[in-house]
């Protein structure tokens, strides 16, 4: 089966340029696509994960993944779905975040013998002459159609800098750059970014007098159609030490069960004969399918052990005994410990978004010590609650944490 099918059945395209094209270039192993990635934090997050699931997939199809690093306009940040400019990074930090990427993306993509390749438009980027850059580059571009794409229009009221302005410019020249230096026809990439791609297309068309193809997936989102990947603690990051494994598995087991299917499609191997199994199930058999997802998805991120540790955790958890040794554990000195506020702990831990959301939860009856409801808001925790020298604090029926003395 050509990968173009692959992508499209298992829920991942959006839409593309030149559809029978593309499937043409796909249809031969070897061919050259490229998906970019900003360095705009020390580590990927889960919306990082759908895009390298379209790598592996392209790449066990014969296929030659181009990980384009934004060393470069990782110093502007991309403007798309943006309401603010994204605060600015030293070198420093940008080259940082370049590293912890490309380490984690070895847990999917195979980088030897030329398999992958990682570039970095720093390399090109950092030393353009600017006059130079504007009469060969910038005269290929139409201000009047930039400013009618959604990239900029919803950024017009609230004011938009010349300096993110141009960032549209310069990721097209990285698609130029990589189609003169690897011969790459095919830039993919989150739908938000169809505006970017497609203007990368027309560059190399106008300045080349090549063909380019551009093909973008559906971002993950929930049944209401917001993006998937928020926790108490931020984004769904995909470092154990930002979260733990079995957070991370956490969020999986406990998915809304209209999402269950098109996570499972998108985020595992799994083939689509076992998923439509899965999809067959109703009630509180979905929660079958909602373990073999959270161990899938876990195991690609995490690895093996870790993702069979986290179900271990979370099978103990909910099996009735309220308690597993790798559940989330933070220490406490005495002075922390006993009379504490216990919304002060939720919070200070990020057990909890807020103080305010954590003050609704106890209201409501979500929280719990040693299995004890907490009603009160201004309730202490004390030496009394300690046993065997550690507390309990359970929020809603699935999220567990372990408190210990120092």
């Amino acid at each position: 089966m050509n990968v173009y099918d692959t992508l499209v059945e298992r829920g991942y395209f959006a839409d593309a340029t030149h559809p029978e094209k593309i499937k043409e270039y796909l249809s031969k192993p070897g061919a050259v696509f490229y998906i970019g990635f900003d360095p705009t934090a020390d580590s990927l997050h889960i919306g990082h994960l759908t895009q390298m699931m379209v790598m592996a997939h392209m790449q066990k199809a014969g296929h030659i993944p181009i990980a384009l690093m934004g060393g470069g306009t990782g110093r502007i940040g991309d403007p798309s779905g943006r309401s603010d400019m994204r605060q600015l990074m030293t070198t420093e930090t940008i080259n940082h975040n370049v590293e912890k990427f490309k380490e984690q993306m070895t847990r999917l993509i195979d980088f030897s013998d030329d398999k992958a390749i990682i570039a970095n438009n720093a390399d090109w980027l950092l030393n353009i002459n600017y006059i130079e850059f504007l009469r060969d580059i910038g005269v290929n571009f139409s201000v009047n159609k930039m400013l009618a794409t959604d990239i900029y229009k919803n950024r017009l009221e609230d004011g938009l800098t010349y300096f993110e302005f141009s960032y549209i410019l310069l990721q097209s020249y990285d698609f130029l750059e990589l189609f003169r230096r690897y011969h790459c026809r095919l830039q993919m990439g989150g739908q938000d970014q169809w505006a970017n791609i497609i203007s990368g297309v027309d560059l190399i068309r106008r300045v080349e007098q090549e063909e380019a193809y551009g093909m973008t997936f559906k971002l993950l989102e929930n049944s209401a159609g917001e993006k998937m990947g928020k926790t108490a603690k931020g984004a769904l990051w995909l470092d154990a030490d930002k979260l733990s494994p079995f957070e991370f598995y956490q969020y999986f087991r406990n998915m809304e069960d209209a999402s269950v299917i098109k996570t499972m499609k998108i985020l595992t191997f799994l083939p689509l004969e076992e998923i439509a199994k899965y999809e067959k199930l109703e009630g509180q058999e979905i929660n079958q399918a909602k373990e073999v997802l959270a161990y899938e998805v876990t195991k690609i991120v995490h690895g093996e052990e870790a993702a069979s540790d986290a179900q271990k955790q979370a099978r103990q958890l909910f099996s009735g005994a309220g308690r597993s040794d790798n559940m989330p554990t933070y220490e406490l000195t005495e002075d922390e410990a006993f009379n504490t506020a216990i919304l002060d702990l939720l919070s200070t831990n990020k057990m909890v978004p807020s103080k305010s959301e954590g003050r609704r939860l106890i209201k409501q009856g979500g929280v719990y010590l040693n299995d004890i409801a907490i009603t009160d808001p201004n309730a202490l925790m004390n030496a009394n609650d300690f046993k065997n020298n550690e507390v309990i604090i359970r929020r809603g029926k699935k999220n567990f944490f372990r408190f210990i003395l120092k």
